[in-house]
């Protein structure tokens, strides 16, 4: 055994949806999300998507984890971007409903905004401005799939 931890990475977030064409779009067309994949066969429909410069993923669909979830059951899920105005006003311009700016605090993390997709799963958006110069994940593996 080594001292070094382990490097752990959170790949996917199952978001409980009830009708996934409608949350295909909304998260494609609307949101950005790129969709990495949709698989349908006699055992699952599902489509996962990944948010633009993003290391996880989202997954919708039929699925057992999903079955297990409510549609809408899901709050909380945070995103994060360098610039909260310039991304709320894309997400307007899309015509995503979303709340106003709030600023907690001053320093750098301190402000959000949030949103709902079509079935009322919450999303909340940080802003960090340090990630426009140094991002979470190498800009060559945006839009990969798992």
């Amino acid at each position: 055994m080594t001292d070094a931890p382990m490097d752990w990475t959170l790949e996917v977030v199952v978001v409980p949806v009830s009708d996934l064409g409608r949350s295909i779009a909304f998260y494609r067309d609307q949101l950005g999300f790129a969709l990495d994949h949709e698989t349908h066969n006699e055992h699952v429909h599902l489509a996962q998507l990944t948010p633009h410069g993003s290391g996880c993923s989202i997954v919708i669909g039929t699925l057992p984890s999903p079955n297990q979830m409510v549609p809408g059951s899901l709050h909380g899920v945070q995103l994060v971007v360098a610039d909260a105005e310039l991304a709320r006003a894309e997400l307007v311009e899309r015509g995503v409903d979303c709340s106003q700016i709030t600023v907690f605090d001053e320093r750098d993390g301190g402000t959000f905004f949030g949103f709902s997709d079509p079935d009322g799963n919450t999303w909340s958006v940080q802003q960090i401005r340090a990630r426009g110069d140094r991002p979470l994940t190498a800009r060559e593996s945006r839009g990969r799939s798992s």
